[in-house]
């Protein structure tokens, strides 16, 4: 699907940024943390150390895009209580 573009614009000014610094710091933690918590453990490189079950392929399906429910708010007028909660003080931190 697709997103309007008045919230790609407002995600992009308003979350985006603080998502970005919260990872940053988090990053920045990251190989201490990796040290105490099982360093050897990285799933993502070896699938044999998943602990997830395995999902029966039977069970998955496609899913197309033209399939889709299309939904057209492009029509729509952004409203003053939709421009979200943050003040000017929270894009300066």
């Amino acid at each position: 699907g697709s997103l309007p573009k008045w919230v790609v614009n407002k995600s992009s000014q308003l979350l985006a940024p603080k998502a970005m610094k919260k990872m940053y710091k988090a990053c920045l933690k990251y190989p201490e943390w990796k040290a105490k918590h099982e360093p050897q453990f990285k799933p993502w490189l070896y699938p044999e150390q998943s602990r997830l079950p395995p999902l029966p392929l039977a069970e998955l399906s496609l899913q197309h895009a033209d399939s889709l429910e299309n939904i057209d708010e492009s029509a729509l007028a952004e409203g003053k209580d939709e421009r979200g909660d943050a003040s000017d003080e929270d894009s300066v931190n």
